[in-house]
């Protein structure tokens, strides 16, 4: 019993020596934020929103307090369109027996924002501003500003804002490529309306790209951010911004230790743009791409998965004018790797226009290289409306699908041209279903053999190898994509 003593006794005298040791390495961020408090704003904004646009009363105990971003809230903090989440259910809402006094026809929205120079240019983000009719900026020492929206961009979520003031506090900039994967960081904004709240965390991995946002590589983090901080910045240690604040990705709509930052560099591209000419011009090579995987590695003959493999090609795009190929794998852009498809975007985004681009790419398991002159990205995308579906075809029972050649009408409304193809009608459990192949898909080409029409599709099924991995290119909605296909007999 007394050898057991002196050990507890030992051991705590141990915890007690280190303790000091841990507490000591841990980051005192109270000079950081005394440094830039005051560079940080609340901005809130009005929309007139039309009196048939206004909710139906929601149930006792569920009102929703004044100032809540209503818009921030639905769609950057609980996703729209995200796996696991509820999608948004439409634009901003004034709470319905609101405030005593508070305009039914108008709608609130709250975020945050920090000052880049002393003459009063303000960053925040894109949806924090949407459609509003007035921005206001309140300041540390209580004064609030109307604010010009100098311009705003919806693909990187940034928007830039003026100030009618001089002599104001600013925000010192870093730089986002610095950056390391583990370094502390730390966010001030304005959650649910608490001006000047401050958390902190680190960074978890740098480049993130998300679903909606393929412009911008997203430094994710654990700082806890709620709605209001969207548009505040991400400090480091240093005391510089390294990021705006934009979305967390949570399944509850809470804060779930995943927050997403625009980083500084790509934001302050941006705000450059704006400043000069209102907007924001980005490179586009006029692919559809998509990541290698594993499956697909192997069909093509490449030794471990990488690059972005090109699935579509645009027409009048750089990309058909230079020559590039659908199942062409880029595997580098002006000399940089390119590790996932996600990579490339922001790259070609950066690049300006009309200038040349060197791409690096394996073509039938041979590298190449192709000059590309980079073009401006299109404002909107076409869009396609989706096909309807026969009712009857041939089987093709390798496969367990049934088939046929697309009419004129449905190559019309499909957007294909006006030969080759299959389109699939029905898919039963077997190797096209396993591959990921649905009904209304189409067929274009089987490995490197371009598809005429449903009787050489039946020909090469037959010939296909058992157990080898091939792949099929299909449009779907208006999309290309590679399929692996593995026939098990």
């Amino acid at each position: 019993m007394r050898h057991a003593h002196r050990s507890n006794v030992f051991l705590m005298a141990v915890m007690m020596a280190l303790s000091p040791m841990v507490h000591a390495q841990l980051p005192d961020f109270t000079g950081l934020v005394e440094q830039n408090n005051a560079a940080v704003v609340n901005i809130s904004t009005t929309q007139k929103v039309a009196a048939s646009d206004q909710g139906s009363p929601l149930p006792p105990g569920m009102e929703i307090p004044e100032g809540v971003p209503l818009d921030d809230l639905l769609k950057r903090y609980f996703g729209e369109g995200a796996p696991g989440m509820p999608p948004m259910p439409g634009a901003p809402q004034p709470p319905p027996g609101g405030p005593e006094g508070a305009d039914p026809g108008e709608s609130k929205s709250l975020g945050s924002g920090f000052i880049l120079s002393q003459d009063g240019y303000v960053i925040t983000n894109h949806h924090v501003i949407r459609d509003a009719d007035e921005v206001v900026v309140r300041l540390q020492d209580r004064r609030e500003l109307v604010a010009k929206i100098v311009g705003s961009d919806k693909r990187s979520d940034i928007a830039l804002l003026k100030l009618d003031a001089k002599d104001l506090p600013v925000v010192k900039l870093g730089s986002s490529d610095a950056l390391k994967v583990g370094e502390w960081v730390l966010a001030i904004g304005s959650p649910f309306g608490f001006d000047h709240s401050v958390t902190a965390g680190i960074v978890s991995a740098k480049g993130r790209s998300l679903p909606s946002d393929n412009y911008v590589p997203f430094i994710q983090t654990d700082v806890a951010i709620n709605p209001g901080n969207s548009g505040g910045p991400l400090f480091n240690l240093q005391g510089e911004v390294v990021g705006v604040n934009s979305q967390i990705y949570s399944r509850t709509g809470g804060f779930m230790g995943l927050s997403f930052a625009i980083p500084v560099d790509v934001a302050m591209q941006v705000v450059d743009q704006l400043k000069s000419q209102g907007k924001v011009s980005r490179g586009w090579l006029g692919v559809q791409i998509q990541d290698v995987t594993h499956e697909l590695a192997e069909s093509f003959g490449m030794k471990k998965p990488e690059g972005a493999l090109v699935a579509k090609i645009l027409p009048n795009s750089p990309a058909l004018e230079a020559g590039l190929q659908i199942g062409d794998i880029i595997e580098a852009f002006n000399g940089k790797g390119i590790a996932t498809s996600s990579g490339l975007p922001p790259m070609v985004g950066a690049t300006k226009i009309g200038e040349t681009a060197k791409l690096q790419v394996l073509r039938q398991g041979k590298s190449i290289e192709i000059s590309i002159k980079i073009g401006m990205l299109p404002d909107e995308e076409p869009k396609v409306a989706a096909a309807e579906e026969p009712s009857k075809g041939d089987q093709l029972a390798r496969l367990n699908v049934a088939a046929t050649n697309p009419t004129d009408a449905q190559r019309q409304q499909l957007q294909l041209p006006k030969t080759g193809g299959v389109l699939i009608l029905g898919v039963k459990p077997g190797p096209a279903a396993e591959a990921g192949i649905q009904p209304g898909d189409v067929i274009l080409r089987v490995q490197d053999q371009t598809l005429k029409d449903l009787k050489q599709l039946q020909e090469l099924v037959k010939g296909l190898p058992k157990g080898k991995t091939v792949a099929l290119l299909i449009q779907r909605r208006g999309g290309t994509q590679f399929l692996a296909l593995k026939l098990k007999d």
